[in-house]
């Protein structure tokens, strides 16, 4: 019998241990159409489209997480409570703080900071810092090095605002922070309630520090192919 959530209808066999989780539904789309062999739909409740098929023989899905972090929360809580998921990579798109990422390039999300109040919910009686699986993190290094891909790993600052009235936000790199993307802190803090593992690898679709480095939603969706070939050969 298929197992039901408020969002996701499956059966628990559906999905492959380890799930690729762009944010647009397109991108998820594209990537199974594009790289996976014998792609199925899934899952498309309320749009968020989930597919499983193949890569190099493997057993890989590739489901949308929405926008923000309410959504890769919700989803990624169910994938990893209900459907027997292990692995979730977040490939996303970041906008970079650092003057040597250029649009394309790829940053390995080692921690996340964060403005949101997400893991307020697990009534800690601190601040939990979000972190990436090192497992995950080291593999996906030696992959963008074998491959030359030019990348960073560090921080990322995952906002609850993409609109802001603040001035500060390039404050962040004063600390080092890499980038800034709405959802790795909400993936990172599950993955370590839940006993999942959680990586995030955003490519950079615009720079803080140059200005006329900005791409479009239609290359947002289809021109950033390294980061996924990245967490295909993850999984």
């Amino acid at each position: 019998m298929p197992i039901s959530t408020p969002h996701i209808i499956a059966e628990k066999e559906d999905f492959a241990r380890t799930v690729l989780m762009p944010g647009d539904p397109r991108r998820s789309e594209f990537i199974a159409r594009t790289f996976l062999d014998d792609p199925r739909l899934v899952n498309d409740i309320r749009g968020v489209k989930g597919f499983t098929g193949s890569y190099k023989g493997k057993k890989v899905s590739v489901m949308a997480s929405g926008m923000g972090m309410p959504s890769i929360g919700i989803y990624s809580w169910e994938l990893f409570t209900a459907f027997g998921v292990e692995n979730i990579i977040r490939i996303g798109t970041a906008g970079s703080y650092d003057k040597e990422l250029h649009l394309g390039d790829l940053i390995i999300a080692q921690g996340a900071c964060t403005n949101s109040n997400y893991a307020s919910m697990f009534g800690m009686p601190g601040i939990f810092a979000p972190i990436a699986d090192f497992g995950l993190l080291r593999q996906a290094a030696e992959i963008c090095d074998r491959r030359g891909f030019r990348y960073k790993v560090g921080n990322i600052y995952s906002s609850d605002t993409f609109y802001s009235d603040s001035e500060t936000d390039l404050k962040w790199a004063e600390l080092g922070v890499l980038g800034v993307d709405m959802e790795a802190a909400a993936l990172y803090a599950n993955a370590a309630k839940l006993g999942g593992k959680a990586l995030c690898i955003c490519s950079v679709s615009n720079s803080f520090i140059y200005p006329e480095e900005d791409a479009s939603a239609s290359e947002r969706e289809t021109m950033f192919t390294n980061m996924m070939e990245v967490a295909l050969e993850l999984a």
